[in-house]
């Protein structure tokens, strides 16, 4: 028996309790409201989950890439950097670095990508899992994890349905997205 002293912890409630999910569409609702305008957080799976704190490394790649991309692809893509992505209808992740259609985007977050970056400092597990297998599910045809720590990035490459297990490629590397071969960088200028 719980005493006020000894509060339940949220494990020992979904043990018992079956959570409410949410939609994307009742998610967009609440951000219109302003429920989460000083919150971090992105809907994944249909739950509301709290996204890590970014460190100084993690923040250096998103700078980085967000600038080279820009230069590299003018208008042929748009680069969005930490804003909604819809996935599913559960699921509007916001990930690190995404190039999506050139247009704009101000009555609908897009659905389509043609690379998706994540940046991994202390997610890199959470990356490689659940947003790997969302965007496979969503069909993000390329999508990369920058692992800061190991300073390298991962590759992976929609063929069928799924990816195609990764091809990492280390500091003495150069890449390029699929869709964009002309906008080729050095993994090496990632990690300073």
């Amino acid at each position: 028996m719980l005493t006020s002293a000894e509060p339940m912890q949220a494990h020992e409630v979904l043990s018992h309790a079956r959570p409410r999910l949410m939609s994307r569409a009742e998610y967009d609702r609440l951000v219109d409201e302003g429920l989460f305008a000083r919150e971090r957080v992105e809907l994944i799976r249909g739950l509301v989950v709290e996204m890590s704190p970014i460190g100084t490394h993690h923040a250096d790649a998103i700078d980085f890439l967000n600038r080279f991309f820009v230069r590299a692809l003018g208008d042929e893509a748009v680069v969005r950097v930490q804003l909604s992505f819809v996935a599913s209808d559960d699921s509007e992740p916001q990930p690190d670095l995404a190039l999506v259609p050139a247009r704009r985007y101000a009555t609908e977050h897009p659905a389509q990508a043609f690379l998706i970056v994540e940046v991994a400092d202390t997610s890199l597990n959470h990356d490689r899992e659940t947003k790997r297998r969302l965007y496979e599910e969503s069909g993000v045809p390329e999508y990369w994890i920058v692992d800061v720590r190991g300073c390298a990035v991962e590759v992976y490459v929609l063929e069928g349905n799924g990816y195609r297990d990764a091809l990492r490629f280390g500091r003495e590397q150069r890449l390029a997205p699929q869709a964009f071969p002309q906008a080729e960088l050095s993994v090496a200028e990632l990690f300073p």
